[in-house]
């Protein structure tokens, strides 16, 4: 996995991946059918480890929903720069990555991407439901947006290996979710008064 976080899909070799294991190239046939099959794999892994912070944050109904999705926020932000090795986003650098054999990669990111969404979206229904967000919002254009943008973050961050567009991402995204916030109990407290 990290062989391919590092150099991508078409800049690792198998060599390069069976090096890095320690195994044999032989064993590497023998578990895989393919690069791209392979490349799928540590692709699931990878989003798998996504998982258990989404499980613990975004889908976690126990705690507020902005709180829940500001700890999605910098759970994701630390992960993509471990090490000081700005590697970025895994599943962003192998959906940008157009080589011979990526569309089945290509594919599975989207998958993905829109489940990553779909997590998100269920976050911002439940900051609607509660009073945090205004309830003319539209959470699915919302998760896009808010996904979307995260990836643009550490690709920027990536290209500078600087902080500071995600941290431009982050004060922005919740700086606005705070006005729509602000605004909402403003209008609450109106309608209670009329």
């Amino acid at each position: 996995m990290r062989v391919v976080h590092e150099r991508g899909f078409a800049g690792s070799s198998v060599r390069d991946i069976v090096q890095a294991a320690g195994v044999p190239q032989g064993s590497f046939t023998n578990h895989f059918q393919s690069k791209e099959a392979f490349a799928l794999e540590v692709l699931n892994v990878y989003h798998e480890q996504g998982r258990e912070l989404t499980k613990s944050t975004l889908l976690n109904d126990s705690e507020p929903p902005i709180r829940r999705l500001k700890a999605w926020v910098d759970g994701m932000l630390k992960s993509f720069n471990q090490n000081g090795q700005w590697n970025g986003c895994m599943l962003g650098n192998l959906g940008a990555e157009h080589s011979e054999g990526t569309d089945l990669i290509q594919e599975r990111v989207g998958e993905l991407f829109v489940e990553i969404q779909q997590n998100l979206a269920y976050c911002l229904k439940a900051a609607v439901k509660a009073g945090e967000l205004p309830a003319g919002i539209d959470c699915k254009e919302w998760a896009t947006f808010i996904h979307t943008s995260l990836e643009g973050a550490v690709l920027g961050a990536k290209a500078t290996r600087s902080h500071n567009p995600m941290k431009t991402f982050k004060n922005i995204l919740f700086s606005q979710l705070n006005a729509m916030k602000s605004s909402t109990s403003r209008e609450s407290q109106a309608s209670r008064r009329g």
